[in-house]
């Protein structure tokens, strides 16, 4: 008896009683050998297939997780993918919105340089203007009014 026919022996309780049976009445004749023999066989075809049972059903089982594990992998891939797209999209996003601010801040202060220069050129203008006014009425008071 080989040693994995031994181990399927001692891993089945019918198995154990067959040979515990076996040990203390040894079969006297041909007959009585033979059915043994029948009986042993049987609990060996009977282990073996239980054994298959065990590794068809955990041969599935394993289908199951790799299957989960290849729909996992593709979930993580497509994120990963979205991800890179969301990031690409978000930094030209927050490069457009930085010129956006350099533009803005640049009018701006071209805008208020205007608003100076106005600032100045109305003050200048309303100098001249009463500078002007101050020099014409003192013509006109010099002149006392003759070329009216």
């Amino acid at each position: 008896m080989t040693y994995s026919m031994r181990a399927l022996l001692r891993g089945s309780a019918q198995a154990r009683a067959a040979l515990q049976e076996r040990r203390l009445e040894w079969p006297a004749t041909m007959t009585q050998q033979g059915a043994a023999m029948q009986n042993y066989n049987n609990e060996l075809v009977k282990c073996i297939e239980e054994l298959c049972q065990k590794r068809e059903e955990l041969c599935r089982q394993i289908q199951q997780e790799e299957d989960e594990k290849q729909r996992l992998q593709n979930e993580v891939r497509q994120l990963t993918e979205k991800l890179a797209r969301v990031n690409e999209n978000l930094a030209r996003k927050i490069a457009s919105r930085n010129e956006f601010d350099q533009t803005i801040a640049e009018t701006e202060a071209a805008y208020l340089k205007i608003l100076e220069s106005s600032q100045t050129l109305l003050s200048v203008l309303k100098k001249e203007a009463g500078n002007l006014s101050k020099a014409t009425a003192s013509e006109q008071k010099s002149s006392g009014g003759k070329d009216s």
